[in-house]
């Protein structure tokens, strides 16, 4: 049975879940990881969830036990700080989850944890915003769990036991059978909508209404569904649909993480999106020019920064 949560990354996702598990469990079951200046600010700022302030509790992971579940929230580019931060929270029997974008993190996660520990994660329509230690939530939105369908390292009891936990403390889970086209819809939707957004300086509104950074955004999710077919994953023109409407139902004024990222200079998570889809493009001797494009233009923004 879960009791106690480890969460490294207090940023808007790693809040949204981390409140919900303050709320039911207790903070004393619940700490975030931080280190250096980060955690002095975290201690000394605190963080606003929808205008409350959070009983959160930060630690630099060198005290306590191994958590029952390990989440990563954390922005792609540091995954691998996070882990060797979170490596004194996992024990044999630690389950893990990230919320990271991206199709790659879960088996960054397993190499380095173990295949058996991991499960696949992906949220959506959650749309949180953070500005400075303040995060809001606009939407509803569902978290997706599960494992690959041919699973070898029977996982089965983890899963059942972490949704029945998401759903025992309030947040919007299922169990997703095909978990593996889930999480390629949803980051088919981010190569496009992030990238875009980001690349256009643009709110959803861009990309909402006729125009070339629609007309991109669309190119370059159907460049992700020629790559995901080599991977053994089919997007239909449905799936594509699908994620339209998605987009097109997201709050106009509203914008992306990677716009989020962009308007704070922060580094942004380019690799994980057209940096990946490029990988794998070359690994399959494919033309991506759109991703290419967006890579390239991307990287530009940061280097000016």
């Amino acid at each position: 049975m879960i009791e106690t949560v480890t969460i490294v990354g207090a940023g808007a996702l790693g809040t949204v879940v981390g409140d919900a598990m303050v709320k039911s469990l207790g903070p004393e079951k619940v700490r975030f990881l931080a280190d250096g200046d980060r955690l002095d600010r975290c201690r000394a700022q605190g963080v606003l969830y929808n205008g409350e302030r959070c009983d959160f509790r930060f630690s630099d992971g060198t005290e306590g036990e191994p958590a029952d579940l390990l989440i990563f929230a954390v922005k792609g580019p540091a995954l691998e700080e996070a882990m060797d931060l979170a490596e004194p929270a996992v024990g044999p029997d630690t389950i893990i989850l990230s919320l990271l974008n991206g199709i790659s993190s879960e088996e960054t996660l397993s190499l380095r944890f173990g295949w058996e520990k991991v499960l696949y994660t992906v949220t959506q329509g959650l749309d949180p915003v953070r500005e400075g230690n303040a995060v809001v939530r606009k939407g509803d939105g569902t978290i997706f769990v599960g494992v690959p369908q041919e699973d070898y390292f029977d996982r089965e009891e983890k899963l059942a036991e972490t949704v029945d936990f998401l759903e025992r403390v309030g947040l919007p889970v299922r169990r997703e059978e095909d978990i593996l086209h889930r999480m390629w819809c949803k980051f088919m939707l981010n190569v496009g909508v992030n990238q875009v957004c980001m690349a256009y300086e643009t709110d959803y509104a861009g990309v909402q209404q006729p125009g070339e950074a629609r007309e991109t955004m669309i190119a370059a999710m159907n460049e992700v569904r020629k790559v995901s077919a080599c991977q053994g994953v089919l997007l239909t023109q449905k799936d594509l649909q699908e994620y339209l409407a998605v987009v097109d139902s997201l709050t106009p004024a509203s914008i992306p993480s990677m716009r989020q990222d962009g308007l704070a200079r922060r580094k942004t998570e380019v690799e994980m999106f057209a940096g990946t889809v490029l990988s794998l493009a070359n690994r399959f001797g494919m033309r991506v020019p759109v991703n290419e494009t967006l890579h390239q233009k991307i990287k530009e923004m940061e280097t000016n920064w």
